[in-house]
């Protein structure tokens, strides 16, 4: 199968060639056989890649350890689910799960795409082939997932530790899948830019696409604060790592995108400003892999040190400097349509929130260059830590959160002062009367107290679009509240979709201020002994050790530490935490011990508790203890983003019928908030709807 594979690897990057050569050139014009073969090679591609990904995961299922891939990252009693997730473990196979992902999305963006954009399928076709073809070349001639040893081992080294949870199987394909997505707006924006149409064109084909890419990155980068907050053992959720910084600054251009085309589509301007934005986010999304697998910042979520680096690197100054290049040419062509009337307008919020959004991602990308720049000036790599990042981007961010609220209260071109102290009393009173309650309950924390403040103000926004909402339709169609409700989120999912993601993101404000309220303790422990730690709400928490068992469970030996948690007094429960020591088949260790975290979790804390091993091999153990405040609602902040933006980008959601023809002449979309929404509208951080 390992030749089957090679072939085919081959055999995309002639595809790839093919496609991007023919395609870049412009010689299928006027020669329709010529444009459809390089759709076909983008058909073609997919099939190969198909090939050569079923080729790997038939090694792998087999337990073939003549494969180098296959016997670095599995063994022969490694579970079943992980054996197939170890496809994209490694660096090898992460970049042919990259190129499959890719040449999957390029074929089916020339499927799906409607005809009217017939003229710059082609191009994109040379784009998603050629990206593809990069990643089969630095597979070839770097990092060849069918690579093969002298010799076939017994047994291969099996998967790291930390890499064996739930979080694995599904973090790294979202987060891949976001990356990759990123790739088709990329190829339209290049096609607009090659073809000279610079319409709205290209924006309304890769409306879905950037939608979906975000969607990935929103799902791929919670589910890693997950994974990294129950395997790491850290006690947080988000470190300011390098790699994590590297998939949320895609993440940052991207929602700056979504809000600055909607100006674009309502008032024809920031139309270089968007096209940049496409090209810097596909930019992020390949420096984001040049990070992960260059080696050149060190982070517990990267690849090993290797020359993939290099690679990922004059890929990235190549596409950069062509692309800002092609852009410059047709600079002229993309001059605005009209100007900012003023500064109490949407198109200034909107304005101001891509300003914040870029602000915010170069500060992240500044922090996360500096060891490189520091060792490359001055010969000494000097690490930028999280008071930097925290220092930096807490204050952005509730900028950007107020921002929040205030896009959907004021109108575009421009709002009227009546009309701004009428849309802003209720959003207002409500964050007055949340400041205030806080300071009631003791709170003296600024940035905490800002940021529920702020939150309580974006509630009221959204809050009272609803109500207005579901106020006209009861008024004008005599509907009870859940119908009415229903219906007006089914007639209008972009706007009320995007409603549910600003929900999403005050909800996950008010969670990150929680950490400022953590408490912690160590404590060595005998059986029967108990250790005390007082909660940020006043409850105090007694742990008694009860003792330490060993066992061994599927590929591991286990020493787990067990402790009984009470309440004020009161028996909550048990929580458990474990060491791992990870086996082969034939009981040899194949890696350094890990800790699995014990978590007792509910609606306002958590309980976190690692233990940190025993004294002299007596079950007198080693314990930390961590009580971290509203963890639980950044899971669920994550999920309603989610759910918000799947509403948003979801098919339908416009009238049809009597009911649809009724609200037309009645002109209801007119009386609840002026003219029509424009075509795009995105789940994004301020002023989704764009009426």
């Amino acid at each position: 199968m390992t030749l089957l594979g090679q072939f085919a690897l081959w055999l995309a990057l002639f595809a790839g060639i093919w496609g991007a050569g023919v395609g870049l050139s412009g010689r299928w014009k006027g020669n329709p056989e010529l444009a459809a073969s390089v759709t076909r090679a983008a058909y073609g591609q997919m099939i190969a890649m198909i090939v050569a990904a079923l080729a790997l995961w038939k090694g792998l299922i087999t337990h073939d350890f003549n494969i180098e891939y296959v016997a670095a990252y599995t063994s022969r009693n490694l579970p079943t689910s992980y054996v197939v997730t170890a496809f994209w473990a490694g660096q090898k196979g992460s970049l042919l799960f990259w190129a499959l992902v890719l040449s999957l999305f390029g074929a089916v963006a020339q499927v799906v795409t409607s005809r009217r954009h017939a003229r710059l399928l082609p191009y994109v076709a040379a784009i998603t082939t050629g990206v593809t073809a990069f990643f089969v070349v630095t597979m070839l001639f770097s990092a060849n997932p069918f690579e093969r040893l002298a010799f076939t081992p017994a047994d291969g080294r099996g998967l790291n530790p930390q890499l064996q949870n739930p979080g694995m199987v599904i973090h790294p394909p979202m987060l891949y899948l976001g990356y990759i997505s990123i790739t088709i707006p990329f190829a339209f924006a290049i096609a607009a830019l090659l073809s000279k149409k610079l319409d709205t064109g290209w924006i309304h084909a890769i409306r879905k696409w950037t939608i979906l890419s975000w969607l990935f990155l929103s799902v791929g980068i919670t589910l890693g604060m997950w994974w990294a907050y129950v395997e790491l053992g850290w006690g947080g959720y988000w470190a300011w790592d390098p790699v994590e910084n590297a998939s949320l600054l895609p993440w940052l251009t991207m929602t700056a995108f979504l809000h600055s085309v909607m100006i674009q589509e309502k008032r024809g301007m920031l139309k270089r400003w968007n096209v940049s934005l496409i090209v810097v986010t596909f930019l992020l999304s390949i420096f984001g892999t040049f990070i992960t697998r260059s080696g050149v910042i060190a982070s517990v979520h990267s690849f090993t040190q290797s020359n993939v680096g290099y690679f990922f690197l004059g890929f990235l100054l190549t596409v950069g400097v062509l692309s800002f290049s092609l852009l410059y040419l047709r600079w002229p062509a993309l001059e605005a349509d009209s100007k900012l009337e003023s500064m109490a307008s949407r198109e200034a919020a909107f304005l101001f929130n891509n300003l914040i959004l870029v602000g915010i991602a170069f500060s992240v990308l500044w922090g996360t260059l500096f060891p490189i720049l520091s060792e490359a000036v001055r010969g000494v790599k000097i690490t930028v830590g999280p008071p930097f990042f925290n220092r930096v981007n807490i204050p952005l961010g509730l900028f950007l959160l107020f921002l929040t609220g205030v896009g959907p209260l004021i109108a575009w071109r421009r709002t009227s002062p009546a009309n701004l102290r009428r849309q802003f009393v209720f959003p207002t009173i409500l964050a007055v009367v949340v400041a205030l309650s806080l300071l009631a309950a003791g709170m003296r924390n600024g940035w905490a107290m800002m940021s529920i403040s702020l939150a309580g103000f974006v509630l009221g926004t959204v809050l009272q679009e609803f109500q207005r909402g579901i106020a006209a339709r009861m008024r004008m169609y005599s509907e009870v509240f859940p119908l009415a409700l229903a219906r007006l989120i089914n007639r209008n999912r972009r706007r009320y979709g995007g409603y549910l993601v600003h929900v999403g993101i005050l909800v996950l404000f008010v969670a990150f201020a929680g950490m400022a309220f953590k408490t912690n303790r160590e404590a060595t422990l005998s059986p029967g002994e108990t250790a005390s730690l007082a909660s940020p709400y006043g409850h105090t928490y007694t742990f008694t050790h009860l003792g330490v068992s060993q066992y061994t469970a599927l590929n591991r030996i286990v020493s787990a530490a067990t402790l009984e948690v009470a309440r004020d007094g009161t028996k909550i429960g048990v929580i458990k935490s474990e060491k791992r020591q990870h086996v082969d088949s034939f009981g040899e260790k194949t890696f350094e011990p890990s800790t699995e975290v014990g978590i007792m979790s509910d609606l306002r804390e958590d309980i976190y508790v690692v233990y940190a091993g025993s004294i002299g091999g007596t079950e007198r153990a080693n314990f930390a203890i961590t009580i971290n405040p509203l963890v639980w609602w950044v899971w669920a902040g994550g999920a309603i983003l989610v759910f918000g933006g799947l509403l948003a980008m979801w098919p339908g959601g416009r009238p049809v019928g009597r009911l649809g023809r009724r609200e037309a002449q009645a002109g209801f979309e007119t009386t609840l908030s002026g003219p029509p929404e424009p075509a795009v509208a995105a789940p994004v951080v301020t002023g989704v709807e764009a009426n």
